[in-house]
C-alpha cells in the first residue's frame, strides 16, 4: 500500500531469512514411516507374539470365546490347544520375515502381508485382553508395509545349489510324510497327517524318541530309505543356507557391511576410496548425515569399522561394488584420495551407476581438473589452489593492514605538525604585535640606543 512505511534494509534482511515460499513440514512423516520403521515393527510384532503365546501357554484352562473361534477348522474343543502354538509358530516366522524385510526382499513383503494380519485377528479369536495389544500392533504394520510396497523390490538371490537343495529337502520331506502315512497300518504310533510329519521331523533331525516305530519288514525298509532321503537333503538345505550367513558375519567381522545392513542405506553419501582429505570430510558428515566408505583396502576397512564408521571393503571403480552400495538412492558421491587417476575411474564408475547424482571430487594435481569434469564430476575441488588462494588472501590482508597502519600514522603526524607550525605562528604574530603597539618597547629600544 502507498501508506506503508518503505522497507528498512534490516525488514529486508529479517524477510530474506525467514520467509520461506515453499512450506517447510512441521513433522517429516516420511522418517517415522519409512523402510526402517517397517522392519522394526515387523520385529516388535514377533517378539510381541511370542510373549503372548508363552502367556497362553503358561495357563492352566483356556477358554477362548472370540467371535472367530467356532469357524476354526479344528474342533472346538482343541482351539484352547492349537492357538497359543500357532502364535507362537507365527512369532519365529515374523522374526524371519523381518529378517526379509531388512534385505529388501519382495517375497518377505507378500509374506508380511499375508501373517501380520493373522496377529490383528488373533483377538476375534480368543477373545483375550492380553491379546489386543498385539493386534493393534499387527494392524498397524501390515498398514506401513503395504504404504512402502515400492521399497521391497529385491529378488531372493539364491544360487541354483541352494535352490536345488531347498527344493530336495521339500521333495524328501514330502516322500517321508506320505510314505509313512500310506503304511501307517504297519507302524506303531502313526495313526493321522500329524504323526506322520512328526515322524518324517524326528528322523530327519535324527533325534528318534522311539514313539513312533515301524512294526513290518515293508515299513522297515521304508524307514531305512527315508533316513537316507530325508535326513540327507536336510543337512544339505541347512549347510546351504547356513554357511553364506555365516560367510556374512565373518565379512562383518572384517570390517565390510552385511547385505542387510546395505539394504536398510537411503539418503547417504559414498565416499570412494580414503585418504588423509577423506579422514576430516568422515568427521564433518558423521554428525549430519549416513557415510559409506568403499574402498579394496582390508586394514582400512578394519580401521574404519573400529570407529564405526559404515564401509563397504570393494573396488570403488567398479559398478557393480557402487550398486551394492546403494549407489541408485544415495545423496551424492565423494572421490577425494592422493591418487587422481583412481578418483577418475571412481568418477567414471559413478556416473554410470546413476547418472542423476552429484559428484564432488578433489585433484590433487590442479592440471587434472577438467579431466574430472569430463568424465562426470559435477564439482571439482584443488586442494593446492585452495590453499594458494588462501595463503595469498592471508598475505595481501598482513600487507594492506601494514599499509592501512601506516597511513593513518602519516595522517596522524601531519595533523600533530600542522598544530605545532600554527603555534609558532601564533606567537611570533603576538611578538611583533606588541612591539608595534608599546611604546615603552620603543622607548627602552631607542635609549638602549
Amino acid at each position: 500500500m502507498a501508506n506503508d512505511p518503505s522497507e528498512t534494509p534490516m525488514d529486508a534482511a529479517l524477510r530474506e531469512l525467514f520467509h520461506r515460499e515453499d512450506r517447510v513440514p512441521f513433522v517429516y512423516w516420511q522418517e517415522f514411516t519409512g523402510t526402517r520403521t517397517t522392519v522394526l515393527l515387523t520385529g516388535a510384532v514377533a517378539v510381541l507374539a511370542f510373549v503372548t503365546g508363552l502367556s497362553h501357554l503358561s495357563q492352566a484352562t483356556l477358554e477362548f470365546g472370540g467371535p472367530l473361534a467356532p469357524v476354526l477348522p479344528v474342533g472346538r474343543g482343541t482351539v484352547e490347544n492349537v492357538v497359543p502354538f500357532g502364535v507362537v509358530l507365527l512369532a519365529f516366522v515374523l522374526g524371519g520375515l523381518a529378517v526379509g524385510l531388512g534385505r529388501r526382499l519382495w517375497i518377505a513383503w507378500y509374506g508380511a502381508v499375508a501373517a501380520l494380519p493373522v496377529g490383528a485377528v488373533l483377538v476375534f479369536v480368543t477373545a483375550e485382553p492380553t491379546d489386543v495389544l498385539l493386534s493393534c500392533l499387527s494392524l498397524g504394520t501390515v498398514g506401513l508395509v503395504v504404504r512402502n510396497r515400492a521399497a521391497f523390490n529385491r529378488s531372493l538371490d539364491l544360487s541354483g545349489f541352494q535352490i536345488a537343495a531347498i527344493v530336495a529337502f521339500v521333495a524328501g520331506q514330502l516322500y517321508g510324510a506320505l510314505g509313512a502315512y500310506a503304511l501307517r497300518t504297519q507302524y506303531d504310533g502313526i495313526e493321522t497327517w500329524v504323526d506322520a510329519f512328526y515322524y518324517v521331523i524326528v528322523t530327519a533331525t535324527t533325534v528318534g524318541y522311539g514313539d513312533a516305530t515301524p512294526a513290518t519288514q515293508q515299513a522297515k525298509l521304508f524307514t531305512l530309505s527315508a533316513i537316507v532321503i530325508v535326513t540327507g537333503t536336510f543337512a544339505v538345505a541347512s549347510g546351504s543356507l547356513i554357511v553364506p550367513a555365516l560367510e556374512s558375519r565373518l565379512s562383518a567381522a572384517f570390517g565390510t557391511m552385511t547385505a542387510s545392513e546395505l539394504a536398510l542405506l537411503e539418503d547417504h553419501v559414498l565416499v570412494l576410496g580414503y585418504g588423509d582429505l577423506t579422514g576430516s570430510l568422515l568427521d564433518e558428515l558423521a554428525t549430519t548425515t549416513d557415510v559409506v566408505v568403499v574402498t579394496s583396502d582390508g586394514d582400512t576397512a578394519t580401521a574404519l569399522d573400529e570407529r564405526d564408521v559404515k564401509v563397504l571393503t570393494a573396488d570403488p571403480t567398479e559398478e557393480e561394488s557402487l550398486l551394492e552400495a546403494r549407489i541408485d538412492v544415495a545423496r551424492g558421491v565423494v572421490a577425494a584420495t592422493e591418487d587422481d587417476s583412481g578418483d577418475i575411474l571412481a568418477v567414471l564408475a559413478a556416473r554410470e551407476a546413476n547418472p542423476e547424482i552429484r559428484i564432488v571430487a578433489a585433484a590433487s594435481d590442479h592440471r587434472h581438473v577438467g579431466k574430472f569434469e569430463r568424465v562426470g564430476a559435477n564439482e571439482v575441488l584443488s586442494p593446492a589452489v585452495i590453499v594458494g588462494q588462501q595463503l595469498s588472501e592471508s598475505v595481501q590482508d598482513d600487507v594492506n593492514r601494514d599499509r592501512a597502519r601506516a597511513r593513518a600514522t602519516d595522517e596522524t603526524g601531519g595533523a600533530n605538525g600542522t598544530n605545532g607550525t600554527s603555534q609558532a605562528d601564533g606567537t611570533d604574530d603576538g611578538a611583533t604585535t606588541a612591539r608595534d603597539g608599546d611604546p615603552s618597547s620603543g622607548s627602552e629600544h631607542d635609549g638602549a640606543t
